[in-house]
């Protein structure tokens, strides 16, 4: 499934789609899929400050936990209640109902150094094609 290109991605395999100066942050379905069956997330509260590519957080499959990174830096302004009661979500919608924060950006020209879709996809093909 080729990624959406309305966002950027992290080498880490999240994504920020930026709407008025917010970034909406998630993992990627190729992330989700490696991760296995979501059960729990870890996100920082409201007011939380954050920097690029620094920890936001945790993400727990049946398979492991793994650390979230920020791709923007900012105030989280929202957290989605719902992928707490229901992790699941980030499995079954990782690009639109399993969204993580809302962080309210502090240097929009921070996106810009992301990966575009097309970049993002290759790196992911790279990866596979080196059996990692």
């Amino acid at each position: 499934m080729p990624s959406p290109t309305d966002r950027r991605y992290t080498k880490e395999h999240e994504w920020v789609r930026v709407e008025d100066n917010v970034g909406v942050v998630g993992v990627t379905d190729y992330a989700q899929d490696q991760l296995g069956d979501i059960v729990y997330l870890d996100l920082p509260s409201s007011g939380t400050q954050v920097k690029q590519l620094d920890k936001l957080g945790e993400i727990e499959s049946v398979k492991a936990v793994s650390d979230l990174y920020s791709p923007v830096s900012g105030e989280v302004v929202e957290v989605n209640q719902e992928v707490i009661d229901k992790p699941e979500l980030v499995n079954q919608s990782p690009y639109q109902e399993g969204w993580l924060v809302r962080v309210r950006l502090a240097d929009p020209a921070e996106v810009d150094k992301l990966l575009s879709a097309e970049q993002y996809d290759q790196l992911i093909a790279d990866s596979e094609d080196s059996g990692g």
